[in-house]
């Protein structure tokens, strides 16, 4: 439980309020002002009992019911405390006052100075207490806002990194086989196949260690593998990018262009009657991936790597939705581009 933070409260806090209390009960009441030291020493001794009994009631209240969601209870368990306990001492105090002749009344239960005493007190405790709530509100907010960052952090940085270790294996087959073909019959670009293989896949060993990358960095990347792509479907396959310029300090998360290439690949015929037509270009902080649709007859089972892939990133990014379009003829993506300041996972 939070401590009670009130040690200037009790020191100076409460002597000067109640003087200031003092001062209005005699001027409400319009009664005799009597010139003795005992009255503010009484006035200052009976808000000190007042203040320390009430903020039992805090401590008790905090210790019963700690939680944020809990603040209605120990707010009510507070007022009651409060109302209670200040109208009991307030009343006794007042009585007091007329016991001894500090208070001149005709009548030994004048409705005013009690009623007045007591209200000032229970008001002033309320105004008070509630500025303490406030303190301990924004204090427990701030707790556990930082244990939800934490969490949703760790949450957040386990589920990637998942994500990251999912590469389709058939990737590498396929291109260990088109490498393997070429090598017998044209050593010129199986050399060249082979440069742009290791260039993928230095690309993959360096970007698993990041969330977001410059979409410079990953035009390179997909250019380099879209020549792999090209080996090995040759007419059946082509890419058309316009990527206007200013978009390329821009940040997308790493590998999603592979992702949207290879979904395209394993859901569509590709040949050289029916090619593929792939088009990468910019629209208004969007990056786009269409194609032309030309399903597969036979449905190809999926792994889960391709668009919920994406679209799981961008929501564990808690960034904007990934756009779906689909019709007869056109299968189209659209990833948000993210500013560099907003890059706030990058490692």
């Amino acid at each position: 439980m939070q401590k009670l933070n009130d040690r200037w409260m009790r020191i100076i806090g409460v002597p000067l309020l109640s003087l200031a209390g003092q001062w209005a009960m005699y001027g409400y009441t319009n009664a005799p002002f009597p010139n003795d030291w005992r009255i503010p020493f009484f006035f200052v001794l009976g808000s000190v009992v007042v203040w320390e009994t009430n903020r039992w009631g805090i401590i008790l209240s905090r210790r019963r019911y700690p939680e944020l969601a809990q603040t209605r209870e120990r707010v009510l368990y507070q007022l009651v405390w409060f109302v209670v306990f200040s109208s009991v001492i307030r009343i006794s105090q007042t009585l007091i006052y007329q016991l001894i002749g500090l208070w001149q009344s005709a009548q030994i239960f004048e409705f005013k100075p009690y009623f007045f005493n007591t209200l000032v007190s229970v008001v002033g405790t309320v105004q008070i207490a509630a500025v303490f709530e406030g303190f301990y509100l924004y204090q427990r907010w701030r707790v556990s806002y930082s244990e939800t960052q934490e969490l949703k952090k760790v949450n957040l940085q386990s589920q990637l990194d998942s994500l990251k270790t999912q590469i389709n294996p058939h990737f590498l087959f396929n291109n260990l086989n088109s490498l393997s073909s070429l090598i017998t019959s044209d050593a010129e670009r199986a050399e060249r196949f082979l440069d742009e293989l290791s260039a993928v896949y230095r690309y993959l060993l360096r970007q698993n260690t990041q969330d977001l990358c410059p979409l410079s960095e990953e035009m390179q990347f997909i250019k380099a593998y879209f020549h792999l792509l090209k080996t090995r479907f040759g007419e059946g396959i082509s890419l058309e990018i316009d990527v206007e310029p200013r978009y390329t300090k821009f940040l997308i998360p790493p590998l999603t262009l592979q992702l949207l290439f290879e979904n395209a690949i394993k859901h569509n015929i590709i040949s050289a009657n029916r090619p593929l037509r792939i088009r990468l270009y910019t629209d208004e902080d969007m990056l786009y991936v269409a194609n032309n649709l030309q399903k597969k007859k036979i449905t190809v089972a999926s792994n889960q790597i391709g668009l919920q892939n994406i679209i799981m990133k961008y929501k564990l990014l808690d960034y904007s939705n990934v756009e779906v379009y689909f019709d007869e003829k056109t299968f189209l993506v659209g990833i948000p581009l993210i500013p560099p300041k907003v890059d706030a996972f990058t490692s």
